[in-house]
């Protein structure tokens, strides 16, 4: 399977039925300021190909960094403080997908492809609910 194959499917959850929105990428970073504290949080993904054919891709978590500490949002042992961000390994490293609460009383979560950032409503309108982000394969 050819990896450009290969991508992030955005869905909300309340709308199993509709097709999702197919974003090409092999390594993404998923961003969101924190509702209470204002701070950064940034989450680096990579689509991993399934061994088997029939099988569904994964999202494997590669790194991870928040920009300070507070309440609910505290780095976990090991993270390492570097120039402003503490950086770490998350702990759950394979996801099937991502649910993502989203509200119209905080700040959208980001995707970033490239270099690129940009809102998730830019791809995807929220209906208040809950986005699940997953690896998937292109359309078609």
């Amino acid at each position: 399977m050819s990896l450009s194959a290969l991508g992030v499917c955005l869905a909300l959850a309340a709308q199993p039925a509709a097709p999702p929105v197919f974003v090409p990428a092999q390594r993404f970073t998923l961003a969101w300021t924190h509702s209470i504290e204002k701070v950064r949080w940034e989450e680096d993904y990579e689509v991993a190909a399934p061994v088997d054919a029939a099988a569904a891709p994964a999202l494997l978590a590669v790194a991870a960094r928040v920009r300070g500490s507070g309440a609910g949002m505290e780095p976990p042992p090991g993270a390492v403080l570097r120039n402003g961000w503490y950086e770490f390994v998350p702990a759950q490293r394979v996801h099937a997908d991502l649910a993502l609460t989203r509200s119209a009383y905080t700040a959208d979560y980001e995707l970033c492809v490239d270099g690129g950032c940009r809102p998730l409503s830019a791809l995807l309108p929220s209906d208040g609910g809950v986005t699940r982000l997953s690896a998937c394969r292109a359309p078609g």
